[in-house]
């Protein structure tokens, strides 16, 4: 059998979790590691590669067109491991199981998971990355996350408790909005990135900010998950329609920039209980989610004046 011609596995877990959180910082906490160890073993992979996976100052770095190509192909990869990685008899409370948007688990709910643990440092959370449909026996969920429409089908019998109001609008890297003025015109015709997992994010938004027609853009590209989709609007490669729950920390720090804001979309972030009774932890975790999303500061709605583009 052929040897694999693999580069470190350190360091393409150390790259696959950066890829996730868009942060070094962050992905060295998930790694229990320095951030300088990530920032080595990231510029040892580009070294033995011979490619440049990021770009930019280190307050804002960014991944290259090269290095979301890579990170895209990690993630399934390293889920796969992990799933087939035997795990042990547990050991003490069995956690709370929340079943979330992987996105919204990252840019959202885990910076302020600390919070809720601190409170209740008696419940583990496990918190369980889907986008799709659930069980709650069949999966051992106890709470779901999930965006839920007002035309959404649903398949399974639950208790349904909004927490967040949905506000979206087009994001893009401040390099790209600085390039000429940001008219609607301008930002419906330059590149348009997507995802996979919610290929009507454009013409959602276009409905919720009543244009009738959007112009076509120059050309379309497609990621398969919401983050990769971000960090390309962060790598300058184009605009995409960012929910404000996604992007709030990237807009904050100035990795993304919104020149028209943001309007109110007819979604919902909701928590989806079982219909025949969550457990007591449960309920204290909706309790928690219905608090924090109240907390969590509204965006800069679209107003007439960003509008006098059209």
């Amino acid at each position: 059998m052929a040897r694999r011609q693999l580069p470190s596995l350190n360091a393409l877990r150390a790259f696959e979790a950066f890829g996730r959180h868009g942060r070094m910082t962050l992905a060295a906490d998930e790694l229990c590691v320095t951030h300088g160890a990530v920032s080595r073993q990231i510029r040892q992979l580009e070294e033995q590669l011979g490619v440049a996976l990021t770009e930019g100052p280190r307050s804002r770095l960014r991944m290259t067109e090269a290095g979301l190509k890579l990170a895209q192909a990690l993630s399934p990869a390293f889920d796969q491991i992990e799933a087939a990685v035997p795990q042990p008899a547990p050991v003490g409370p069995r956690p709370l199981v929340v079943s979330c948007l992987p996105t919204f688990a990252m840019k959202w709910l885990i910076p302020r998971l600390p919070s809720f643990q601190a409170a209740h440092p008696d419940i583990p959370v496990r918190v369980a990355e889907s986008n799709g449909p659930f069980d709650f026996k069949a999966d051992g969920i106890d709470l779901a996350i999930r965006m839920r429409s007002p035309d959404t089908v649903v398949t399974y019998d639950s208790e349904v408790w909004p927490f967040m109001e949905h506000y979206h609008g087009p994001i893009m890297s401040p390099q790209v909005a600085a390039a000429q003025p940001m008219s609607l015109e301008r930002i419906c015709t330059m590149p348009r990135l997507l995802t996979r997992t919610f290929l009507e994010s454009w013409s959602d938004w276009a409905r919720n900010f009543e244009v009738d027609d959007l112009p076509p853009p120059a050309s379309e590209q497609v990621f398969d998950h919401y983050f990769y989709m971000i960090e390309a609007a962060a790598a300058g490669l184009g605009v995409a329609i960012g929910p404000w729950a996604f992007v709030q920390r990237d807009l904050a720090s100035g990795r993304l920039v919104a020149p028209l804001g943001f309007t109110h979309g007819r979604a919902r972030i909701v928590a989806v209980t079982p219909p025949d009774g969550a457990t007591p932890e449960a309920y204290l975790f909706r309790d928690w989610l219905l608090e924090q999303g109240a907390s969590t500061p509204l965006p800069p709605v679209l107003s007439c004046d960003s509008r006098a583009g059209r």
